[in-house]
């Protein structure tokens, strides 16, 4: 074999090795999603939306049934892109939580499992907000910043979250653009 040959077969496995990984990924979050996907991780659902919104003096995400909101949400309203990131993030929590605490994560410890979300949360953003939106645009929202979108939206929106965790006012009398908060208030869900 002559050292051309040689050299430009070197160049062609180098460069389809290079391109196999994006194309398997690319393939692997557009394949099809059964209804039923979601079912096998309701519990952790609700358990990761009452981690980012805790029930303190004021309902959390479990009393708004924000789990229920979330899977409805994957189901019924996003593409198959966005369902199949979310679930390899779930999978890579349970498996993070087991590597980490030999443990899962509905097991965790609360500590254990802010620090579970915070290392995700890290992991899913870069140093240059650049390659963020690159990312966000051609493979869809990281895992976490769509959990934690979905549970805020779930919450705000749910009458639990709008009448108990957010001052309500049924029909409001006058309108005022800007309010200052007092210390301690509640943000308006209607102003």
């Amino acid at each position: 074999m002559n050292r051309r040959r040689f050299t430009k077969n070197i160049l062609i496995a180098g460069a389809l090795g290079l391109t196999s990984y994006p194309i398997f990924k690319w393939v692997s979050i557009n394949k099809n999603v059964s209804p039923d996907a979601f079912r096998p991780y309701a519990n952790l659902i609700d358990e990761l939306a009452e981690t980012i919104i805790p029930r303190t003096d004021t309902p959390g995400a479990k009393d708004a049934k924000v789990g229920s909101f979330i899977t409805k949400m994957l189901v019924s309203c996003t593409d198959n892109r966005t369902q199949n990131i979310f679930l390899q993030g779930l999978n890579d929590l349970e498996e993070y939580a087991h590597d980490k605490y030999n443990h899962s994560f509905l097991e965790c410890s609360k500590t254990e499992r802010l620090a579970t979300l915070e290392h995700f949360e890290q992991k899913s953003t870069y140093r240059f907000n650049v390659l963020n939106k690159i990312e966000n645009k051609f493979i869809g929202l990281p895992f976490i910043l769509n959990l934690k979108r979905l549970t805020v939206q779930g919450y705000c929106t749910s009458q639990v979250g709008v009448t108990k965790g957010m001052a309500y006012e049924l029909i409001p009398v006058h309108f005022q653009a800007c309010i200052p908060l007092t210390p301690g208030q509640k943000s308006w869900a209607t102003k």
